[in-house]
C-alpha cells in the first residue's frame, strides 16, 4: 500500500513541478506517468535488490525508454518528458547526507554519502546514455535499410 501511495505521489510531484517549469499543458499526463514510472521501478529494485544504485539505474532505463517512446508517440523533443521523469530519482538526501556530515566534521561519513551520489548520479547517466545509444542505433539501422531498397 505505501508503494502505491508513493508512486501517486510521485505522479502529482512531478505533474505539479512541470506547472512550475512551464511545460506545455498538454503533455501533464505523460510527465507524471514517467515520475510515476520512474519510481515505482526505484522502489521495485530497491527493495528486490537492496541497492540504491541498481534501483536508480533500473529506473532511468526505464523512463528513458517511455520517454522515446512518447516523444515518438507525440512528436516532442525526449528530453520534454527525460527531465521531469528522472526528478524522482535525483539523489538530494545523499548529498544534503554528505554536506550534513562534512559540517559535522564527520569524514567518513561525508566521504560515504558523496561517493553515494555521485554513484546514483552516474547511473542515471549511464541509463540515459545507453538507452539513447541504442535508440540511435535503431534509427541508423532503419535509415540504412531504407536507403539500400529505394
Amino acid at each position: 500500500m505505501v508503494m502505491v501511495i508513493q508512486t501517486i505521489g510521485a505522479f502529482f510531484a512531478v505533474a505539479s513541478f512541470t506547472r512550475i517549469l512551464e511545460l506545455p499543458r498538454r503533455f501533464l499526463m505523460w510527465y507524471g506517468t514517467a515520475g510515476a514510472l520512474c519510481w515505482l521501478v526505484y522502489l521495485n529494485v530497491r527493495d528486490g535488490a537492496g541497492s540504491k544504485i541498481l534501483a536508480a539505474f533500473a529506473a532511468g532505463l526505464a523512463v528513458a525508454v517511455f520517454s522515446h517512446l512518447a516523444a515518438r508517440l507525440l512528436k516532442a523533443p525526449v528530453t520534454v518528458f527525460l527531465i521531469p521523469g528522472i526528478l524522482p530519482l535525483v539523489p538530494g538526501a545523499s548529498i544534503y547526507n554528505s554536506v550534513y556530515y562534512m559540517i559535522q566534521d564527520n569524514q567518513p561519513q561525508s566521504s560515504h554519502y558523496l561517493a553515494e551520489t555521485l554513484q546514483i548520479a552516474g547511473a542515471i547517466a549511464m541509463a540515459v546514455f545507453l538507452v539513447d545509444s541504442l535508440f540511435h542505433m535503431l534509427r541508423a539501422g532503419k535509415n540504412r535499410r531504407g536507403e539500400k531498397q529505394g
